[in-house]
C-alpha cells in the first residue's frame, strides 16, 4: 500500500536522556521523510545533550556520554532539523505524549521559531492501543510479521513505525489513508499545547486539563485567579505550555 499524501510526513524517533519532557534532552533522533509520490529519504544523527546521560537511560538505547561527546548540539542542527520538517506532517510512535513535546521543547531552547500547529500528527501507537492494546515490538510482530532487531535504537524504530502504519492501513478497511483522518483518529484529545496541559472542550474552548482548575476554561480562570498565571509560569512547566498559556491571556487582555 501507498500512503494517500498531500504533504510529506516525517516518521520521526527520539533517543533521550529521560522521559520528562521538560528537563529531559534529545540523544539521537532519526526522521524518514516519505514524500506523495512515495519516495524516501532517511537521516539519523547523535546529539550532544549537553547533561549527563543517566545510566538508567543509556541501558534502554545503548548511547553514553562519551558516544555523544563530539555530536552536535541542538542547537547547532535545530535549523537544519527544522528546514528538513518544513511543510510536512508528522508520525511517531507515542510521538503526541512524548516525541512531539521534547522536540518543541529542544526547537525553542535553540531559539528556532517552527509553527507546528500546522500540522497533523499520526500517533501510530494510539492506533495501535485502540485496535490491540500492544507495544512496538508486539505491534511489528503483529502487523508485520517479523521480529524487531535492534529495539530501542531510533532508525530501527522509525523504520518499524513506517511499516506498522502501512499494515495497520491494509488490515483495518476503517481506516482511511488520509493524515486528518489518521491525525484525529490517533489523538487522544485535541491539545492546545503538546504536553496537553491545556486541551480545547467540544464548543473549542480551552480548558486546563490538569490541577485544581481542571475543566474550566483558560480565559476564565486567568481573570478570576490572575496569579495562577505567573505560578505556571514560575514552575516546572513546559516552555511550550507557557507560551501558549501567555497566547491566550495576551489575546484576552487585548479583548477588554
Amino acid at each position: 500500500m501507498k500512503l494517500n499524501l498531500k504533504n510529506p510526513l516525517v516518521f520521526f524517533d527520539l533517543e533521550t536522556t529521560g522521559t520528562n519532557i521538560n528537563s529531559d534532552r534529545i540523544v539521537e533522533i532519526c526522521y524518514l521523510k516519505v514524500y506523495p509520490n512515495g519516495n524516501e529519504e532517511a537521516k539519523t544523527m547523535r546529539i550532544n545533550p549537553e547533561m549527563h546521560i543517566p545510566e538508567e537511560a543509556s541501558s534502554v538505547h545503548g548511547i553514553y556520554d562519551k558516544d555523544v561527546a563530539d555530536c552536535p548540539t541542538f542547537k547547532q542542527v535545530a535549523r537544519s532539523i527544522a528546514n528538513d520538517i518544513e511543510g510536512c506532517d508528522l508520525a511517531g510512535f507515542n510521538s503526541n505524549r512524548f516525541d512531539i513535546p521534547v522536540l518543541a521543547e529542544e526547537f525553542l531552547r535553540a531559539g528556532v521559531d517552527i509553527d507546528m500547529s500546522r500540522r497533523k500528527f499520526i500517533d501510530v501507537q494510539v492506533i495501535f492501543h485502540k485496535m490491540e492494546q500492544r507495544t512496538l515490538s508486539a505491534a511489528y510482530k503483529f502487523y508485520c510479521g517479523k521480529n524487531l532487531e535492534d529495539a530501542h535504537t531510533a532508525e530501527a524504530d522509525t523504520r518499524a513505525t513506517y511499516e506498522v502504519l502501512m499494515s495497520q492501513l491494509d488490515r483495518y478497511p476503517e481506516l482511511q489513508n488520509d493524515v486528518s483522518f489518521l491525525s484525529d483518529f490517533s489523538s487522544f484529545n485535541k491539545n492546545v499545547d503538546f504536553a496537553g496541559r491545556m486541551v480545547y472542550d467540544e464548543k473549542g474552548v480551552e480548558i486546563f486539563n490538569f490541577g485544581k482548575y481542571k475543566g474550566m476554561p483558560v480565559a476564565e480562570v486567568l481573570k478570576r485567579d490572575p496569579g495562577y498565571y505567573g505560578w505556571i509560569l514560575n514552575s516546572d512547566f513546559t516552555l511550550n505550555t507557557k507560551a501558549m498559556l501567555t497566547k491566550i491571556r495576551l489575546r484576552e487582555m487585548t479583548q477588554k
